[in-house]
């Protein structure tokens, strides 16, 4: 079956909701990375733009071990969460998204990216704001000519680690186009994974305030928002792989 044993690229990102949004999409990311933790995967964190009031506007990372794609396959999607901020003072419930993809990572004989076909720029390193966090170029982005997809990497103090990273992101992109190109049921999966980060292009809502998250695939909810959070997501995983919906 295609993508087991292989590692998988998850994206994600800060959509609608401001500051939430950003803190919301730093959840996610500790959620998955304690997941990852609890099934031993390695992770390894290949580009993050940190947000100013904490969390991410985007974090790039790599999750390897056992079958890690064919796990988090289906957590592609505009994920939404109902609680109330930590600024927030008259107690009242925000609504905010994060978008997130999840790209299979190729094997080496998988795809073969000729370097001519490659536009290389490096900088320093940015944090939240804008400002630059490293005096040194370490920071890179790479464009891949055929297509104009650019991607970056400047989470490592090494420019050579930040290259290979943003690497592996562009293989990763560049497989999932030539997957979609292939077959038109792949471009429905897409379409249905990415989207825009919009509240009403939603696969999964988190409210906090009733303790629930449902995933609106399969209109099935599950309670425990504080230990799902924390890395219980197996018993979700499950449901989804056994469930027979649009992604299948």
């Amino acid at each position: 079956m295609a993508g087991e044993n292989q590692s998988v690229i998850i994206e994600i990102r800060a959509g609608a909701g401001g500051d939430e949004a950003g803190l919301f999409a730093g959840d996610l990311f500790r959620m998955y990375s304690r997941y990852a933790a609890i099934k031993g995967w390695h992770q390894n964190v290949l580009d993050s733009k940190p947000s100013e009031a904490g969390g991410f506007k985007e974090v790039v990372f790599e999750l390897k071990g056992g079958d890690a794609y064919a796990e988090m396959q289906y957590e592609g999607g505009v994920h939404r969460v109902q609680r109330i901020p930590a600024t927030e003072r008259q107690g009242r419930v925000h609504t905010s998204t994060a978008s997130i993809a999840v790209l299979l990572k190729p094997k080496e004989f998988q795809l073969n990216i000729n370097p001519k076909d490659l536009r290389v720029e490096v900088c320093k390193a940015s944090g939240p704001g804008g400002q630059n966090v490293n005096k040194r170029m370490t920071a890179v982005r790479i464009v891949h000519l055929p297509t104009n997809i650019a991607v970056t990497s400047q989470t490592e103090r090494s420019l050579l680690q930040n290259k290979e990273n943003a690497m592996a992101i562009l293989a990763a992109k560049l497989l999932e186009k030539q997957e979609i190109e292939r077959t038109d049921s792949l471009d429905e999966k897409r379409n249905a994974q990415i989207k825009w980060a919009k509240r009403a292009e939603k696969i999964r809502t988190y409210n906090f305030p009733q303790d629930r998250l449902t995933d609106h695939r399969i209109k099935k909810s599950f309670h425990d928002l504080e230990g799902i959070m924390a890395g219980k997501l197996d018993k979700i995983v499950k449901t989804l792989a056994e469930s027979q919906f649009l992604l299948q």
